[in-house]
């Protein structure tokens, strides 16, 4: 799953059988969380003495899905468990599972990464090839997961914007983070999704910038060299006073928290932040180019 530049391929079935999402074998924790669910739901389905074709036929899906969900090979919808949990009669213990299983619908890497943004009280990333996915509008999104090739499947492109839309709570939490953005002046350009989506992106980027915690940055394209021409960069600090970060061009692209490495990235990105234009300068470059769409 792309996480701002990383891919890991989902595996799906057809949409028609599976409307769900495989789980990553390699996730522990979320191979545990299906593996709970799933048994309750067959254990509450013997109980009532219901055979899993007819139980499919009640719920509305497939007999395939129904023994990969509660084989906890495969994650179930909240419709699924809601629908499971009337059927089943269990009175809402069923439907309670959602707030388990919508833990681990997403890869380990996109969890990973939303845990510590939304731990963070500073963040600071430059992105020079694409707009940043926090700032980045569901349709946006789509276009540019659309794109990808090989392509994804109708199901995996709906995961993957919504596992990027959860992580903008991140601009709903109180106290609010310190959030700084750095993009480059060609991605304002590229009219991804067409030009209603491009608009409607340009507008999103003009009411982030309005607020009060969000510093948004563009680094022009006449700048010349800068330390981020490598790739991304991204600093995280937290209320305990510790902090982490990454580069594509350092470190092998993982997370660091290590003191000598993360000076190396806070220098690298507050020379970018001082080569790109002032936060007001940045707001009016991209005002200039929506009014020339």
């Amino acid at each position: 799953m792309p996480v701002d530049g990383e891919a890991v391929r989902l595996r799906t079935g057809t949409e028609e059988d599976e409307p769900g999402w495989e789980v990553d074998p390699e996730d522990e924790w979320g191979m545990a969380v299906l593996a709970t669910v799933g048994r309750q739901l067959r254990l509450r389905r013997e109980a009532v003495g219901m055979r899993v074709a007819d139980f499919a036929v009640a719920v509305k899906y497939g007999d395939d899905l129904v023994y990969k969900i509660e084989g906890g090979k495969r994650i179930p919808r909240q419709e699924y468990l809601s629908r499971a949990d009337k059927v089943l009669g269990a009175g809402g213990l069923i439907a309670a599972a959602w707030e388990d299983v919508r833990k681990v619908r997403y890869p380990k890497s996109v969890r990973a990464l939303a845990q510590m943004e939304a731990k963070a009280v500073e963040l600071g990333v430059y992105v020079g090839l694409s707009i940043h996915g926090l700032l980045q509008t569901p349709e946006h999104a789509r276009a540019l997961f659309d794109a990808w090739q090989p392509p994804y499947s109708e199901e995996e492109a709906e995961g993957l914007v919504a596992a990027r839309m959860a992580r903008k709570s991140i601009f709903e939490r109180s106290p609010a983070p310190s959030l700084s953005f750095v993009l480059e002046e060609a991605t304002l350009c590229r009219r991804v999704g067409g030009t209603m989506v491009w608009r409607q992106q340009l507008e999103h980027l003009l009411d982030m910038g309005q607020l009060r915690n969000v510093t948004l940055q563009v680094m022009p394209t006449g700048a010349g060299a800068h330390p981020g021409l490598d790739g991304r960069i991204e600093v995280l600090k937290f209320a305990d006073g510790t902090a982490a970060g990454r580069s594509d061009g350092a470190f092998n692209g993982r997370p660091t928290s290590d003191p000598k490495q993360l000076r190396i990235l806070e220098l690298r990105y507050g020379t970018i932040r001082a080569q790109a234009l002032t936060p007001r300068e940045s707001l009016a470059l991209i005002e200039q180019v929506l009014g020339e769409t």
